[in-house]
């Protein structure tokens, strides 16, 4: 499903819908770093970085350890960008050159509502509106989730620059105002104002009957 989001062949992508067994393939390092974790945390991790270093070797790069930097996200082998995205019952990374993708996010969720009271904590008031709005006019899509889900793989697609630049976290989710495409399948992420690399970003989404998926790509710099 994923890799109908990205261009091809500019990026790479892996997913499974199962794990593979727990600890398979990790690196020392990254044994550590889930040592003392449940074993389905254990899993997850496992199978996301499978699903990482087989996007990687599709692209030609060296599949090495992939530990978390300071701020949590994965730090990828120099010239490659990245995102992994894991929830129950699916794993995924995409992966690509710098020189062709500046960054990107991807994210998946459940297809189902958002807990009562997540929106209003996550979504700014004309998001509510607008998820209202869709939710009557086309109730098969959980957009309250889907709304979750681009802001995720928005912030993901913008985090390595915007955050890292200017030095602090910032909320995230009231950071990023998202709007649906009158197109189906597409979404705007825009990066307030005031923010370290404000930007607006392009996305796309898919849903099927389980899963909701989101990814944002931030093209790289023109050449010359």
């Amino acid at each position: 499903m994923i890799e109908t989001l990205f261009p091809l062949p500019v990026t790479a992508a892996s997913e499974l819908f199962g794990d593979v067994p727990e600890g398979s393939g990790l690196h020392p390092e990254e044994r550590a770093l889930v040592a003392g974790v449940g074993a389905g945390r254990r899993r997850e991790f496992t199978t996301v970085r499978h699903c990482a270093r087989a996007a990687l070797t599709s692209l030609g790069a060296a599949p090495g350890p992939l530990l978390p930097d300071d701020w949590g996200a994965p730090r990828w082998p120099p010239g490659i960008v990245g995102s992994m995205t894991h929830c129950r019952g699916y794993r995924a990374a995409v992966v690509a050159r710098h020189g062709d993708v500046r960054a990107l996010g991807i994210d998946a969720e459940p297809h189902r509502p958002l807990r009562d009271g997540v929106l209003t904590a996550v979504a700014l008031s004309d998001e509510q509106d607008e998820v209202a709005a869709l939710l009557h006019r086309a109730p098969a899509v959980r957009w309250d989730r889907l709304l979750f889900c681009a802001k995720e793989a928005a912030f993901k697609a913008w985090f390595p620059q915007g955050v890292r630049r200017g030095g602090a976290r910032p909320n995230g989710f009231h950071d990023i105002r998202v709007a649906f495409g009158g197109a189906g399948g597409t979404f705007r992420a825009v990066v307030l104002p005031g923010l370290p690399e404000a930007t607006s970003l392009e996305g796309r989404w898919l849903a099927s009957p389980e899963l909701l998926l989101a990814a944002v790509v931030r093209p790289g710099r023109p050449v010359g």
